[in-house]
């Protein structure tokens, strides 16, 4: 019998007895997703020279669309220098809302130790 035989027949034996082939080894780092569940938490956004980037944990994001009222401050209708709401972080992306209906979508900046602009 050869071992493509034998390997053949062991895999009909645990289909007829009910059996399944032992699990993939959770050790296999390319077995295990990358990504997780992604979940809002609560966030001040700073928006004291206007909204165009921010930072969650240790990574740095910048706004897909910069926002503010073309001299430096935040648009009309944003708290200043914060704004409350939540974060939500999905891989590379990050998006604040807030209760009062303001959204603003960001992107990591991979390799970012710091801010793009320094707010005086």
């Amino acid at each position: 019998m050869t071992v493509r035989s034998i390997a053949a027949a062991a895999d009909a034996l645990a289909v007829l007895s009910g059996c399944a082939p032992p699990a993939a080894s959770t050790n296999d780092p390319s077995a295990t997703p990358t990504t997780t569940a992604a979940s809002s938490i609560p966030f001040s956004l700073y928006t004291h020279c206007g909204i165009y980037e921010t930072q969650v944990l240790h990574t740095f994001f910048v706004a897909d669309q910069p926002l503010d009222d073309g001299h430096g401050n935040p648009p009309a209708g944003w708290a200043n220098p914060y704004q409350p709401g939540t974060i939500t972080v999905a891989g590379s992306k990050a998006v604040f809302h807030d209760d009062t209906g303001h959204a603003v979508t960001f992107h990591e900046r991979p390799g970012a130790t710091s801010f793009l602009r320094t707010c005086s």
